[in-house]
């Protein structure tokens, strides 16, 4: 096998990995406490701001805001929840969902195989349908950081290659290019987490200054990105479902795309004020932190801007998805006809 499939094979696997690790996760956890999050999302929900605490806690429970959209288009769709509700949790799930790259941030790579172990003797031995789903939990939380571990380690070779080192110049001076490779790279793998994995690890990586190949600067608009992509598994949830569901899917897609393309006008203040909450120290060493700071910054900075614009948001998605208007009977279309 040539050197360079070897290693996109190792990518790629690695990757592979990280995912099926994340949806057994979030499977396990959803296993422990979906029921639960039902109920919260179906009673606190009546106050926008409540909503959106409702959705980032049920999303962070869940590992998953795929699963709290999914939810709540769900509940809209069988008319249990109205949409300026469904929308807060959608802006509450898109905070929710940044714990995921806060945890790939922490250097666990000294207890990666350890967290494995204990995982699986819990589940091996477990008796209770409770515990096994916790051992499976634990396990597939390890599992997650050794993909992630395998993907860095594939992607060191890379840094010096012709074609990456002229990929990442093209993105670091072109935002919108950036912007478009994290929307296209997250509708192919369809999370948002895998991407944004993907991105810190390999901002991690030195170029030949010794700093981060790609720098916050470049790594930012790849984030925003993904945040654009992700908005694609809502809309497929929503094919089939109500006008209201729909409408709860394009309100998604309305939110991630307005706020990525604020946030990449402004792109130099929004890079010195993550730098400013993010720990001091060699970029290699604190980039991924930074990412995962910017990724929580924007959700919340966007949801705080939206917020108050709710009424607004309901009149923008329901001139996207409008009510359709009744067919004429044929009594109707004689009479319009006279």
């Amino acid at each position: 096998m040539s050197e360079g499939l070897k290693i996109a094979f190792e990518l790629l696997g690695g990757l592979a990995l990280f995912i099926y690790s994340m949806n057994m996760m979030s499977q396990g956890l959803q296993n422990m406490a979906g029921e639960k999050m039902r109920y919260v999302l179906s009673v606190l929900t009546k106050n926008p701001v409540v909503g959106v605490l409702a959705g980032a806690l049920v999303t962070c429970v869940l590992q998953s805001s795929s699963a709290t959209t999914v939810m709540a288009i769900g509940f809209v769709s069988a008319g249990l929840m109205r949409l300026p509700q469904a929308i807060s949790i959608i802006f509450g799930a898109n905070i929710g969902t940044t714990m995921t790259a806060q945890l790939i941030a922490f250097k666990l790579s000294d207890y990666i195989w350890s967290i494995v172990f204990i995982g699986f003797m819990v589940y091996f031995f477990a008796k209770s349908d409770k515990l096994k789903n916790i051992g499976q939990t634990v396990f597939f939380f390890g599992l997650l950081f050794a993909g992630i571990e395998i993907m860095g380690s594939t992607m060191k070779p890379l840094v010096n290659a012709p074609i990456f080192t002229e990929l990442i110049a093209s993105v670091h001076d072109n935002p919108i290019l950036g912007l478009l490779l994290g929307t296209v790279m997250t509708v192919i793998v369809q999370s948002s987490s895998a991407t944004i994995a993907v991105l810190q690890n390999f901002a991690a990586q030195a170029g030949v200054d010794g700093n981060s190949i790609i720098g916050l600067q470049g790594a930012l608009p790849i984030l925003l990105g993904d945040n654009i992509g992700t908005t694609i598994t809502a809309l497929l949830a929503s094919i089939g479902q109500s006008k209201n569901a729909k409408r709860t899917a394009v309100a998604h897609s309305v939110f991630n795309i307005t706020g990525s393309i604020v946030f990449l006008c402004v792109l130099p203040l929004f890079a010195q004020f993550v730098m400013y909450i993010s720990p001091v120290g060699p970029e290699t060493a604190v980039i991924s932190r930074q990412i995962a700071n910017a990724h929580t910054s924007f959700n919340l900075i966007n949801t705080l801007l939206w917020l108050p614009l709710i009424p607004i948001m309901v009149k923008i998605v329901c001139f996207i998805v409008p009510d359709r208007k009744p067919a004429l009977s044929t009594e109707q279309v004689k009479s319009e006809a006279v």
